[in-house]
């Protein structure tokens, strides 16, 4: 196997690991492309984003991402003159920096494509009540997510299994199957499956409006879509007219409760919803740390409901 000379995109924590096992590699790094540096606080400095650091740490060549179209940077990207671009958690590309490599470019995405195309992969599968999930590794081109599949792998979505569970178990197996499918480009046998787009399914970006919670859905939907949104952006409703977030729950008892009516059975605080109940298990109030269910039947009157 002759080893390729590779252009490394990303920058969450999620593509830390495809980079460094791409680093140990007999493979080159040329390059790591990564989002600029950002202030995470008001009074706080620049910071680089977590590929960033790592690849500094690693003593690689770094670039900031800031203009994709520039032809500055395109320019800098072909002098590079990579044999293959990988993409990890990244911006979409143009067809101009698609054009650089002679062996085309490949990104790790954390679904089984077709299904979950789009920014929340993981999210998405989870509060979707997906049993199972994986990550495959394709060939970019001009629409999202849509390119030729190389390599796939599965994994089971336990029925408590958080968006954090899957998301710890994602990073590491999607960099080792991103690795076999760097090795199989550079020997030539890379597989070029089409994509049927009959049965692609959306994964669209989260945003507060559609993070809050509907009690009149099933304790099951209810459910699915707490553990979804949890580590972030987390899962909320409204109590006294007051934002509350909710990190944990479980499938309570088969209660018949308003959607919303909060009841306690012994130190368990259910919750009704349009069919069965939940229990809460760890929530937030503004201005309060985080509680159990317990803590909130002690401290606040339930005798309100959730909305």
């Amino acid at each position: 196997m002759k080893p390729l000379r590779i252009i490394f995109m990303g920058s969450p924590e999620f593509a830390v690991p495809s980079l460094e096992l791409l680093h140990d590699s007999p493979h080159y790094i040329a390059a790591v492309v990564s989002n600029p540096d950002k202030r995470r606080g008001r009074r706080s400095k620049p910071t680089p984003t977590d590929v960033k650091k790592r690849a500094l740490e690693l003593g690689l060549t770094t670039v900031d991402a800031v203009d994709l179209n520039s032809e500055d940077f395109i320019r800098n990207l072909s002098e590079l003159e990579p044999d293959l671009i990988v993409t990890v958690a990244f911006r979409i590309l143009p067809e101009s920096i698609l054009a650089i490599p002679e062996k085309g470019s490949v990104n790790l995405h954390a679904s089984l494509l077709p299904k979950y195309r789009g920014a929340a992969p993981i999210h998405r599968a989870v509060m979707n009540g997906e049993t199972e999930t994986g990550c495959t590794v394709f060939f970019l081109n001009k629409k999202v997510d849509a390119g030729e599949i190389i390599k796939q792998k599965k994994t089971v979505i336990g029925p408590l299994e958080t968006t954090g569970d899957v998301y710890e178990r994602l990073k590491t197996m999607g960099a080792a199957v991103l690795l076999e499918s760097v090795n199989d480009i550079a020997t030539d046998s890379a597989e070029r499956i089409p994509q049927d787009s009959a049965r692609a399914t959306p994964a669209p970006k989260l945003f507060k409006e559609n993070t809050k919670l509907d009690f009149h859905k099933s304790a099951r939907e209810v459910h699915n879509k707490i553990r979804g949104l949890n580590p972030f952006p987390i899962a909320w409703c409204h109590y006294d007219d007051k934002k509350m977030n909710i990190y944990k729950a479980k499938p309570g008892p088969e209660l018949k409760l308003q959607p919303g009516k909060l009841y306690a059975s012994d130190d368990a605080l259910l919750v009704g919803c349009g069919e069965g109940t939940i229990e809460i298990r760890e929530l937030q109030l503004p201005g309060t740390k985080r509680m159990t269910g317990k803590d909130f039947i002690n401290g606040y009157d339930i005798s309100l409901s959730f909305e």
